[in-house]
């Protein structure tokens, strides 16, 4: 029978089939971090069980870490328990630890792909919604639960119903100032928060067989926000060339049969999704978010839709973009811009660093506004200073925080005021995701050094002098 991507790696997974139920699924690799993983080590010492494969799992600390001053301790006390406690349970049960001030601490779903922990076919778990970024390498890879970190930390499975299988198909050149982000952006634009659900998406198309391993990241750490259990693409030599030579690849004899399992990892021909989409690439243009959640995204060029025009009833539109302080009909061409974030799990990568370089060379930042410049890992903080990123930026007037998952969900300092406008690398735009009353507009690293460089929501296409200059 032929099979899809999706069903190649799910079903080589199942430990055993329920009638009428969900399957049993093992998982290769289990990521943990320090805010969903405490609880989790609660239930395993209440009942006194161990953690079957701690060297199948992987901790690093990142969502409460403060991005400058990493040396000192940490002040906010919640933060400090939980950072501890992930260090305590990491030491007591064998699992590989990557504290403050490690090497390799980082985002978890930066540092994974960094460190070869994600490879191709494998099944990947995080107590985290954005885990879905790992299906980049042709992964089967979901956030899950507490009670579901407890689960796989104490059997190596987990229970899960087989989601349906959809395809996105994107064709064409992408043009110029138009990123892997804004492919994702208009995605859920298209689709909505919701239009996914139920769903596993493999992305398809040249579009995707075009992209980095970095691109094809930041398009699956966002398959989440159109309601889609996960992501994936399946690998090909560009997989292969950044996945070869990593820490925890495979190596000698293992990396050839490896290899020869990787070269597998393909939709057949004639497999049959449950549905099935397509998009032109060219008609897609730098992205922005007006509303209040990923799927009130537009072209930079457009206006805000009318209520009419967009899913979720007038009300409930009305109060977005009340909370926004935007109206129908608006340009968010000149919108002010107080605050400007470039990092996260979405766009924490050197190739961000890189892009948002490029639009901030030879320009400087504009007066009244703050940027906080959060790299994903100390491998990307090292790159930035190697490439000769960081004097470009210094010379701008920008300077670089410490690694961190920073402003995209303030669990940390890094907050951004109540009514102060930011735009965002991140991946979602809630009311008060990014601190109390805080106004998010959701765009590239591309949009986001326009809007560093003017201090107003700006099209990045009118500041780049030639194609060359993108990285």
């Amino acid at each position: 029978m032929s099979k899809t991507l999706f069903d190649k790696v799910w079903d080589t997974h199942v430990v055993r089939k329920i009638e009428g139920g969900p399957d049993v699924l093992f998982i290769d690799r289990h990521l943990i971090h320090e805010v969903t993983s405490p609880v989790a080590f609660l239930g395993l010492k209440s009942r006194g069980i161990k953690v079957l494969y701690p060297e199948r799992t992987f901790a690093t600390a990142d969502h409460n870490t403060p991005t400058i001053n990493q040396h000192l301790p940490v002040a906010d006390p919640l933060s400090a328990n939980q950072l501890k406690a992930l260090e305590s349970n990491s030491n007591e049960y064998g699992i590989s630890h990557w504290g403050l001030g490690h090497q390799k601490n980082g985002i978890v779903h930066v540092v994974g792909p960094e460190y070869g922990i994600t490879q191709p076919g494998a099944t990947i778990v995080c107590g985290d919604s954005h885990t879905s970024t790992h299906g980049a390498f042709g992964a089967i890879a979901f956030g899950i639960g507490t009670s579901e970190v407890e689960m796989v930390l104490s059997t190596q499975c987990i229970m899960q119903p087989k989601p349906k299988k959809m395809r996105i198909n994107v064709n064409g050149k992408l043009g110029v100032g138009v990123t892997p982000k804004d492919v994702a952006l208009f995605i859920i634009s298209q689709l909505t928060t919701s239009g996914a659900t139920g769903y596993f998406v493999e992305y398809a198309g040249d579009v995707f067989e075009n992209m980095t391993m970095e691109g094809r990241m930041t398009v699956c750490n966002l398959s989440i926000e159109m309601g889609a259990r996960g992501g994936m693409i399946a690998p090909d030599e560009t997989t292969i060339n950044y996945v070869k030579g990593r820490e925890f690849s495979p190596k000698g004899e293992a990396w050839d049969k490896a290899l020869a399992y990787y070269k597998t990892l393909k939709t057949d021909a004639d497999a049959v999704f449950d549905k099935e989409l397509t998009f032109d690439g060219s008609t897609i243009e730098p992205m922005i978010t007006y509303g209040t959640n990923p799927g009130m995204g537009m072209g930079i060029s457009h206006e805000i839709p009318n209520a009419d025009q967009v899913e979720g009833g007038a009300a409930t539109y009305a109060k977005s973009l009340g909370y926004m302080g935007f109206h129908e009909g608006d340009s968010m061409i000149g919108k002010k811009v107080d605050f400007v974030f470039v990092g996260s799990c979405t766009n924490g990568r050197i190739e961000d660093f890189r892009a948002f370089t490029s639009i901030v060379k030879g320009r400087h930042k504009a007066d009244g506004v703050t940027v906080w410049l959060v790299p994903g890992s100390h491998i990307v903080e090292a790159q930035i200073k190697e490439e000769g990123l960081l004097d470009i930026l210094t010379e701008a007037g920008f300077t670089l925080r410490q690694p961190g998952c920073s402003a995209c969900l303030a669990m940390n300092d890094d907050k951004i005021p109540a009514g102060k406008y930011a735009v965002s690398t991140s991946n979602r735009n809630f009311e008060g995701r990014q601190g109390p009353g805080s106004r998010t507009m959701l765009a590239s690293p591309l949009v986001a050094a326009a809007a560093a460089v003017t201090g107003v929501v700006t099209d990045p296409r009118t500041l780049i002098e030639s194609i060359k200059e993108l990285v």
